[in-house]
């Protein structure tokens, strides 16, 4: 048991150990990836990360994570970041060392010297989980970042000879805009301790986070500027005629300058962070920050890493290993711890609340991981599961509105994307075994929020059967998301017992037929008239458009509770087989999509670089087809991750890209989570053993494993014929081997029969 992170795992291998040396923080760094390659520990509340840019908001898709790889320098090392985000904000007290002469503003990556940037070479950094290296090359400074939970830990090395200075800079923001910063403040406290807080209005409007910062080495000196010049009143002025003569700062425009004169030694630099206050900000790093061994927090980090890849021990190539721990290590950064050490969060309402007897999690991309990353975790990390369903109706009970986080951070609400997906999450959770949460009061949350009619027009859902695209942007899909969550609604209360609500919600469940057109054959978005909006393009796809990031060729298949009865609407196994096919080999000018950032990784419309096509491939299965699933997949996989930092073609999504990878290379994947069902694909690794939490081993095995044998010839479970398609969870859970005998043709004969296919919310028929 590691009792820090709330682990259980079976007692790892000596070669599983090792696995944080072969991840690469870098692979999608450069691309649409939009990860960071700084320090964290898992589900940790600091991201300290190096920022190459922060431009205004209309410019910073790429820099959704403050970092790009074809950057030439570094403005400094911020200590929150989203992982993989496609919208973003954060980067939160940002610090650049400096040697010699300061400058106050970041000046411009063009002109070296022409502010506090500095340029840097890729030769001269060092990723590894929970570390993070580079050399400063404008200044000398050999900069060393590491984490703990919640507390980032710096040691900067200055040249001899030249005056060192560490930067404090309150204005800069990832997504950044002017006024984005309502107020700020900076005080050095009487024992050196530097801390302050921010407020921003950002995706999560007036956020306030606060932070305690020390070093090891005392200042010679310190300025504390309010840079805001176009302020018409400043009210009146305070004591101190000079930068340094005040001892705190109040404004839009803060920068801190701090003073140690010239070092022998390195200066260590710690900060804790809060989204509650600074006495709390102090009181995390009293607790979590103890001592100056920056070399025994960066080996703590890598242990807790380690402990984390240990549950999934892998065999292969070294580039596949390097990409498969890659993907678990990004799988596991969010959610974010959201606490403080007294137990204080920030909720929703903007008001402080406690959580007792759980961890407080927060960062929840709800459209995104709800369809792999949280079914990861809830195989390898039940017991964080525990926390997260806690968090989730923590949040509920705070929200203002009843609701379950839809897209939350720091325990504030966006309300970015669509559906109810919290509820998926839950209900997943409880289908597979999960307890220790209170599922009467998890229910009751599911369907306040299920029934809060003023929310993404559910009042019109409710009383018609879909939402009107008259009424509501994106109604076709979202029309087909709620039917998805309802049915995970249904799922749950029927295991509980509870029929009356079971009933209800199977109902609404079945609503995704009011929004498919048999004339068509697509899914589309109807007026409050009833009838169809037209002009109808499925080739349509635009940001307020009839579905979300997509368009009807997307869509149209996001039917995971009832893909049977999907088949029989689209006219039985053979057509939907077919129209499966259309959209994989469409010849598609990738220009169609330049208006939608998202909607990346093309394979004919398929589009793996965003979320609603994640599940298509797997969707032969259900029609017969299993063969065709195993060639999309390697389809799939080898063109749409690779090493390196281009590594990743669309948004990571908090880990849902990765998560996706880590299913499709151990040969399953949870296409309808809250089912306790996986469906087979193929398998990308020849062994993988899943060390679960209650002491068993799960064993995947695939020979012989190489280009020349790409689909499955049969599957043996612990050395019986395995006819069906499809994974229990119990199958995983009891421990044992799955076998997948590979061969050079496809076999078309296994999961043929109607027997063998995944479970479907409607019956089968030929």
């Amino acid at each position: 048991m590691m009792a820090s992170l709330g682990i259980a795992l079976a007692t790892p291998s000596l070669a599983a150990e090792q696995h944080a040396a072969e991840v690469d923080p870098r692979i999608g760094t450069g691309g649409d990836g939009h990860l960071f390659p700084g320090a964290t520990v898992p589900f940790g509340m600091i991201q300290l990360s190096p920022d190459t840019a922060m431009p205004d908001f209309k410019h910073a898709y790429k820099w959704a994570a403050g970092y790009q790889y074809g950057d030439p320098t570094i403005m400094g090392f911020s200590h929150t970041h989203f992982s993989g985000s496609g919208h973003s904000d954060l980067g939160d007290v940002l610090v650049m060392p400096i040697a010699g002469d300061v400058k106050l503003d970041p000046g411009d990556e063009k002109v070296p010297g022409s502010g506090y940037r500095s340029r840097f070479d890729h030769a001269t950094e060092v990723e590894h989980p929970g570390y993070y290296a580079v050399t400063l090359s404008d200044y000398g400074i050999r900069a060393e970042l590491t984490a703990s939970r919640r507390v980032g830990w710096h040691r900067y090395t200055f040249p001899l000879g030249k005056p060192a200075h560490l930067l404090l800079d309150l204005r800069p923001s990832i997504y950044d805009y002017p006024g984005k910063v309502l107020w700020s403040n900076l005080q050095v406290r009487g024992d050196g301790t530097v801390t302050g807080c921010r407020t921003t209005r950002g995706w999560a409007p007036g956020r306030e986070l606060c932070f305690a910062m020390r070093f090891n080495q005392p200042m010679t000196s310190r300025e504390l500027y309010d840079r805001e010049t176009d302020l018409i009143y400043k009210g009146f002025k305070g004591p101190g005629n000079q930068p340094e003569d005040a001892n705190a700062q109040n404004g839009r425009a803060l920068v801190g300058v701090f003073d140690f004169g010239q070092l022998k030694q390195p200066l260590l630099v710690k900060v804790a962070v809060s989204s509650v206050s600074e006495a709390n900000a102090i009181a995390n790093l009293d607790q979590d920050g103890k001592g100056w061994d920056f070399d025994r927090r960066r080996a703590e980090a890598t242990a807790a890493w380690d402990k984390a890849l240990a549950s999934i021990d892998v065999d292969g190539s070294s580039t596949l290993r390097t990409q498969f721990y890659t993907a678990l290590y990004h799988s596991m950064i969010a959610p974010n711890l959201s606490m403080d050490v007294n137990g204080e969060f920030r909720g929703p309402d903007h008001q402080v609340h406690h959580a007792d007897g759980f961890d407080f999690y927060s960062s929840w991309s709800m459209w995104d991981v709800y369809r792999a990353q949280q079914p990861l975790l809830i195989l390898l990390h039940p017991q964080r599961t525990v926390d997260f369903v806690r968090s989730l109706i923590a949040a509920q009970q705070a929200s203002p509105f009843g609701m379950l986080p839809v897209w939350a951070y720091q325990g504030l609400e966006t309300w970015c994307m669509t559906g109810y997906h919290a509820v998926a999450i839950i209900a997943d959770a409880y289908i597979k075994g999960i307890r220790g949460f209170d599922a009467d009061k998890a229910m009751k949350a599911m369907v306040s929020t299920a029934t809060y009619g003023d929310y993404g027009d559910l009042a019109d859902y409710m009383k018609l059967g879909y939402v009107p695209i008259d009424k509501e942007v994106e109604g076709g899909s979202k029309t087909q998301e709620y039917a998805y969550d309802d049915w995970a609604i249904a799922q749950m209360a029927k295991a509980m017992g509870k029929k009356d609500i079971a009933a209800t919600f199977y109902k609404r469940a079945t609503n995704w037929r009011n929004v498919w057109d048999p004339k068509t054959g697509f899914m589309r978005a109807k007026l409050s008239n009833g009838q169809f909006r037209e002009p109808f393009d499925p080739t349509s796809a635009g940001y307020g458009d009839d579905y979300t990031e997509a368009n009807a060729w997307q869509y149209s298949w996001y039917v995971p509770q009832d893909v049977a009865g999907l088949i029989t609407a689209m006219g039985g196994d053979q057509a939907f087989d077919h129209k499966l096919d259309e959209l994989f080999d469409a010849k598609v000018d990738p220009s169609i999509f330049k208006n939608v950032e998202d909607i990346t990784g093309l394979i004919g419309w398929y589009a793996h670089g965003n979320e609603p096509s994640h599940h298509i491939a797997y969707l032969y299965d259900y029609a017969g087809e299993p063969w065709k699933t195993q060639a999309r997949l390697k389809q799939i996989m080898d063109n749409e991750y690779g090493p390196g930092p281009a590594g990743l073609i669309g948004n990571d999504d908090l880990g849902q890209m990765s998560a996706w990878y880590i299913f499709t290379a151990l040969g399953f994947y949870p296409v309808t989570p809250a089912s306790d069902e996986y469906a087979i694909g193929r398998p990308f690794v020849p062994r993988a053993a899943i060390h679960l939490s209650n002491g068993r081993t799960f064993t995947i095995t695939a020979s012989p494993m190489d280009a020349a044998h790409p689909y499955v010839g049969a599957v043996t479970l612990n050395g019986k014929p395995l006819e069906r398609v499809y994974l229990k969870h119990a199958d995983i859970l009891a421990g044992g081997e799955l076998h997948f005998s590979m061969q050079a043709e496809p076999n078309k004969r296994w999961g043929q029969a109607i027997s063998a296919r995944p479970t479907s919310m409607s019956p089968y028929s030929r």
